[in-house]
């Protein structure tokens, strides 16, 4: 029964480390202007090479990866500068 025991934890973990890999390649497709599905199937298909495959990905040129960076939320907006009155 110890066995058993064992090896569904060990199932556990490597569920987690699946879905956690999906996670990744699902953010990082999406902030390098690919859509979030095709990070999300590569994830769960490529298991733990998906990710790295996104890491080297080349990202496109108005993507987020390229205008806010890897982890970039960017600024708030704010209101332009009125000239002074006199």
């Amino acid at each position: 029964m110890t066995v058993l025991a064992v090896l569904g934890a060990n199932a556990l973990w490597l569920t987690y480390v699946w879905l956690l890999s999906a996670i990744v390649a699902s953010y990082l497709s999406n902030r390098k202007g690919y859509s979030e599905k095709a990070g999300l199937a590569s994830g769960l298909l490529l298991f733990v090479i998906g990710p790295l495959i996104w890491l080297f990905w080349p990202a496109r040129p108005e993507s987020k990866w390229k205008t806010l960076g890897p982890f970039g939320r960017g600024r708030p907006a704010t209101a332009p500068e009125r000239p002074p009155t006199v």
